[in-house]
């Protein structure tokens, strides 16, 4: 079965573009001229692998619809934009995104990202994470501890889901950022230090799962 993408672009053309070079590397195409437009899609076409998402829309804008689907689904976001400011970039990952592409791109390039989550959301992780009282579901995306829900942004929860994919793992600032944030993020490591700093804060006693590896980066010791 081909694996289905979702291209959100108010442009028909490009999206006649992006659609013709998916096809060609034998994904399944749906199309949507704006956000609204994209959620009733999602809801009909529950089996879509990745979503190819332009931010400046009539309707629903990229923003808007990027908040309703990690609401919701699981699968990646891509951004595409003609916004190159890093302010943009660093709100559209706080927000969710995946990855972040600029207009004008290569399509080869675009596909090279799609390729990259795709393999990323693709990896095996245990759908229930249990220690002690600390229980992380990734399918619904709840944390609990001590039966209390614990409320994490999504890049909390992507950090979660990457730390234990990779437990007992050294990691790199590095490797985290280029993982959770994307390879395309223009921000430092300093990013990483300061998200795992909110994300141990809320992690209460359990913070001391996330170690630091001095002069390297981190290990969600277990």
């Amino acid at each position: 079965m081909k694996d289905k993408i979702l291209v959100v672009d108010d442009e028909k053309d490009l999206r006649l573009v992006i659609s013709d070079f998916l096809v060609k590397e034998g994904y399944e195409v749906l199309e949507a001229s704006n956000g609204a437009r994209a959620l009733e899609v999602l809801f009909e076409n529950e089996d879509i692998k990745c979503v190819i998402l332009d931010v400046m829309m009539p309707v629903m804008d990229g923003w808007s619809t990027l908040r309703e689907i990690k609401k919701v689904y699981q699968m990646p976001v891509i951004m595409l934009t003609a916004r190159t400011q890093i302010d943009d970039e660093v709100f559209g990952f706080e927000l969710g995104a995946d990855d972040y592409v600029a207009k004008p791109f290569v399509a080869a390039r675009l596909m090279a990202r799609i390729k990259s989550v795709l393999k990323k959301n693709h990896l095996v992780l245990e759908d229930i994470f249990d220690c002690e009282s600390l229980h992380y579901n990734k399918i619904s995306c709840v944390l609990t501890i001590s039966d209390e829900v614990v409320e994490l942004t999504p890049k909390e929860h992507e950090l979660m889901q990457f730390f234990i994919l990779n437990k007992n793992i050294a990691l790199s600032r590095e490797k985290i950022l280029d993982n959770v944030w994307g390879f395309d993020y223009f921000g430092d490591s300093r990013t990483v230090d300061t998200h795992i700093k909110r994300l141990r804060i809320k992690l209460g006693e359990y913070a001391k799962l996330v170690k630091t590896v001095r002069g390297l980066g981190y290990r969600f010791e277990v």
